[in-house]
């Protein structure tokens, strides 16, 4: 059995198709959603995301503006400028670049942005409220994953899903995601014992450590759906994830493919946030 690909691909360029028709209609009633992106410091990894972020707004039709500091940029300057922002009746959503500098403090930098215009879902706001159940803007990666699911037409109603990685990005927020929707969710992290026994029982797979080869073919049971959130560089300096893919291909249902997989999708999570942002004014 060969798993089927999730492409995330071609379900980012659905919905953004959707958000150039909300976003038009939007306008039409005197309304631009906008995106402020703030990049500290010249991260090459973060110059390339906040690009592919600025572009994706532009080809929906969004307002966007890339504000890039240098890494001497104080925390001090950096929250005024935050502050002016969530003034800023032209922009709906704020994104800061992550990770920042060493001296600035990146919790300060995510509390002070306003949970109206907090379009990553980092603020303690909207943990809280995806933690209660209440709306609120959720974090882009594991939302992104719960659409691909859906674009499956996966039941996860007592599903076993496994979430490999505990992060406030990834890892909890993707746990309580699948909790909504009433999956049996176990989070395995680097102190887990014996992982393998664990994803074995699992009917979904989440991985999102960073790390290559974390998931290996004979931890899958046959059939089960895996989602590779990791972004690794293999011994060839080519993009990979965490699962060792030629392998779990052969035992998994389905699987997300690093590049074309995941990645995008966040992406496309964002216009979403920063267009109901917007919407909801």
């Amino acid at each position: 059995m060969t798993a089927q690909k999730i492409d995330g691909n071609a379900l980012s360029q659905k919905l953004r198709a959707e958000v150039t028709l909300r976003t038009t209609a939007l306008k039409a009633k005197g309304i631009t959603p906008g995106l402020a992106v703030i990049l500290v410091g010249e991260n090459p990894a973060s110059q390339v995301y906040v690009r592919n972020k600025v572009k994706a707004c532009e080809d929906s039709g969004l307002h966007s503006i890339l504000e890039k500091h240098p890494a001497s940029l104080t925390e001090a300057a950096l929250l005024n400028r935050i502050k002016a922002l969530n003034q800023d009746t032209s922009i709906h959503g704020i994104l800061v670049q992550l990770p920042l500098p060493e001296h600035i403090d990146a919790q300060k930098v995510i509390e002070a942005i306003s949970p109206a215009k907090d379009v990553d879902g980092f603020h303690i706001a909207s943990a809280g409220a995806l933690m209660t159940g209440m709306p609120g803007f959720w974090p882009c990666t594991p939302s992104g994953c719960m659409k691909m699911l859906e674009s499956i037409g996966y039941e996860l109603k007592g599903k076993h899903a496994v979430v490999i990685g505990r992060s406030n990005i990834v890892g909890k927020p993707m746990a309580l995601m699948l909790l909504q929707k009433n999956a049996t969710v176990t989070i395995c992290h680097s102190a887990t014992q014996d992982l393998k026994a664990i994803t074995l029982q699992a009917d979904v797979i989440v991985a999102a450590v960073g790390k290559r080869n974390i998931l290996t073919a004979d931890m899958v049971k046959p059939g089960a759906v895996v989602l590779d959130v990791g972004m690794n560089r293999n011994e060839e300096g080519k993009l990979c994830g965490d699962v060792d893919f030629v392998g779990v291909e052969q035992v998994a249902g389905f699987i997300t493919p690093v590049p074309g997989g995941v990645g995008p999708m966040t992406i496309t999570m964002l216009l979403i946030n920063t267009l109901e942002a917007a919407e909801r004014i």
